[in-house]
């Protein structure tokens, strides 16, 4: 009896998976089909004749080992400050009290009602006069602070009792021991989310790379992508075949910590 009062809810739930599953489905099939049948009607969900060409175009045709060295030096560096930053801070912003901590906390927040591109202009003005333009460090110095990661940490450690940094404190565990050794390893969850999500934004990241770079061997992954796309003519096979490739990396970095988004027991050590 159970599972049938589910069984609407789960039918609909898989309607929904299917509708979001599909225009990706047809995106990865459509890669495999020759230019001649992308837009050919009627339209086929998968390719009359299989074929590699555009994988094999898009991989000689550009320096891909080039490009991923370059976005993977940018996703991993960002990603390592992003979440050691947005920790430290939102530990800050959580377990110590000072009166200005509230203001400079719901600042930081303000920021995220403001559109990336509101604060471009300033950015680019900044990191010009520090002499990071047209470099990597251009583009990861910008992207390490975020307002989401501050605000996730904060929310987390506030979760956390006081009564387990006291008992530390009076094990003789310093201020950085405490941060580094207990408090950090209870936000195990937070960090594999968070390193997710930035990661992914920065791998995807295509405004700020264009704006930053202009040596086309700095080129991220994502502006070198764009030169594909010409302006009179675009070649769709290729253009498809280049994008799957792209999606490798985040779709290996899913299947390997999609495990790791677990709770917690940040009771452990606390006596009922």
């Amino acid at each position: 009896m159970r599972s049938l009062r589910w069984a609407p809810m789960t039918i609909v739930l898989w309607v929904v998976a299917a509708l979001y599953l599909f225009p990706l489905l047809w995106f990865f099939l459509s890669s495999f089909k020759p230019g001649s049948e992308l837009f050919s009607l009627p339209l086929s969900i998968l390719p009359e004749r299989w074929t590699l060409s555009g994988y094999t175009t898009a991989w000689t045709r550009f320096d891909f080992q080039r490009y991923f060295v370059n976005t993977t030096i940018v996703a991993v560096v960002t990603t390592v400050f992003t979440v050691i930053v947005s920790a430290a801070t939102g530990y800050a912003f959580a377990k110590y009290k000072a009166w200005w901590l509230k203001g400079f906390f719901i600042c930081i927040l303000a920021t995220t009602m403001l559109p990336t591109e509101v604060i471009m202009p300033s950015s680019f003005a900044v990191v010009r006069d520090l002499g990071l333009y047209d470099t990597l460090a251009g583009i990861i110095v910008p992207s390490i602070v975020t307002a989401t990661g501050i605000f996730m940490f904060r929310q987390y450690f506030s979760t956390i009792p006081d009564e387990l940094m006291e008992a530390a404190r009076i094990d003789g565990v310093g201020e950085f021991g405490l941060f580094w050794r207990i408090m950090l390893p209870l936000a195990k969850p937070i960090m594999v989310v968070l390193a997710i999500f930035s990661f992914q934004w920065r791998w995807n990241d295509y405004i700020w790379p264009l704006l930053i770079l202009r040596d086309p061997d700095r080129y991220t992954l994502q502006v070198a992508l764009r030169s594909i796309v010409g302006a009179d003519n675009i070649d769709w096979s290729v253009l498809l075949s280049a994008s799957i490739i792209s999606l490798i990396p985040m779709l290996v970095l899913f299947a390997i910590f999609q495990r790791q988004i677990m709770s917690a027991d940040i009771n452990s050590g606390l006596k009922d």
